[in-house]
């Protein structure tokens, strides 16, 4: 069985923001020990900025693109160098893969990442993947590395996604407030509901929380990946949760499993805008698989350009698709509700075609 295995930046650091070593070793030991149990593991580790932070004498995390860069490049070695030693005194090479959502988009660079990681296991080795985060920006960036997991799931054609994270999984309410707070431990479905509980609350050290944590599991539940969201510091808790037994919470997978290319529109690229349409037309798309013509499109929101991804809404604003979009914001305005004759020679006669499209739940 194929694990990938993502820790958090809260859990590999102390209160002060450094490495801490007995959380580094007790995840190595995890993790050889799954190794040992014969399945193959691919870790997502957060953290390089954290490890650059002390080594550049810095304390408050600055919050410039830049700055931020510049930490991650001097961090990412020293994280890399630490946990590479400590998975060697175990028996195990470590294998640094850096990645950006370029590499998910364009099918050859997503054929060459999943070929690399496939020899790196093959060649019994265990790859660390990170974010590249020494270029990307703002603009690009996943924000975390739970969604990076989810996507790296779907790359190597894992069986369970574990994200590890300094709570037992996703309760009731927040415990911290909630004095009667009760663990979820399986959740059939991801919907508004529980992204409600989950809020958007994650640490001073780390980019994530719950929230992230349960978008992930939502990419990776339509890649056909089960999930595990438990505590990093809970004993034997990766190979209990790659074993299936009861250890915080459990996403199930969805039956149906995107392709790469749908399920990076769908949530490794940012929408730019928001087409709304009428309810013809969502039943074109939802119904039968149809692509979007400009018929079809009542109003225009935000704006993009040719290519750029964006959510697709009914009349109430209620998002129901998403898809990478023929004409920019300004030429869509132009033929918005004009038949496919009306059309000059040489416009798109779709506004986003079905093979670009993703109706989401």
């Amino acid at each position: 069985m194929i694990a990938v295995v993502k820790i958090g930046t809260s859990s590999i650091t102390s209160e002060q923001g450094e490495l801490d070593d007995g959380a580094l070793e007790k995840l190595c030991s995890e993790l050889a020990a799954a190794r040992d149990a014969g399945h193959e593991v691919v870790l997502v580790c957060s953290g390089a900025i954290a490890a650059g932070l002390p080594a550049l004498g810095l304390r408050a995390r600055p919050t410039d693109i830049g700055t931020l860069q510049a930490i991650a490049a001097v961090g990412q070695p020293l994280l890399m160098a630490r946990l590479g030693a400590v998975l060697v005194e175990r028996g195990l090479l470590a294998g640094q893969v850096l990645l950006t959502p370029h590499d998910f988009g364009q099918r050859s660079q997503y054929l060459h990442a999943r070929e690399t990681l496939r020899r790196l296991l093959d060649l019994g080795v265990v790859p660390i993947v990170n974010e590249n985060d020494t270029v990307a920006d703002d603009e690009i960036r996943y924000g975390d590395n739970d969604r990076l997991a989810a996507l790296v799931s779907h790359l190597v054609g894992a069986s369970v996604l574990v994200l590890l994270t300094d709570t037992a999984g996703l309760y009731t309410a927040d415990p911290r407030l909630d004095a009667g707070a009760s663990l979820i431990e399986e959740i059939a479905e991801v919907d508004a509901a529980l992204e409600a509980i989950a809020g958007s609350t994650g640490t001073l050290r780390g980019s994530g929380g719950m929230a992230s944590k349960l978008a992930a599991a939502k990419i990776a539940a339509w890649s056909g990946v089960r999930v595990v969201i438990a505590a990093a510091e809970a004993p034997g808790v990766v190979e209990a949760a790659i074993e299936g037994r009861p250890v915080g919470t459990s996403v199930r997978p969805r039956a149906h499993r995107l392709p790469s290319r749908k399920l990076w529109i769908a949530f490794a690229r940012g929408a730019a805008g928001r087409i709304v349409v009428d309810d013809g037309a969502r039943r074109a798309l939802c119904t039968d698989n149809r692509s979007l013509l400009p018929a079809g499109v009542r109003g225009v929101e935000g704006v993009f350009d040719a290519e750029d991804a964006v959510e697709i809404v009914d009349g109430h604003g209620a998002v129901f698709a998403k898809g990478l979009v023929r004409y920019s914001a300004a030429g869509l305005r132009s033929v918005a509700g004009a038949r496919t004759a009306e059309l000059a020679e040489g416009l798109p006669h779709e506004v986003v075609h079905r093979d670009d499209l993703v109706v989401l739940p």
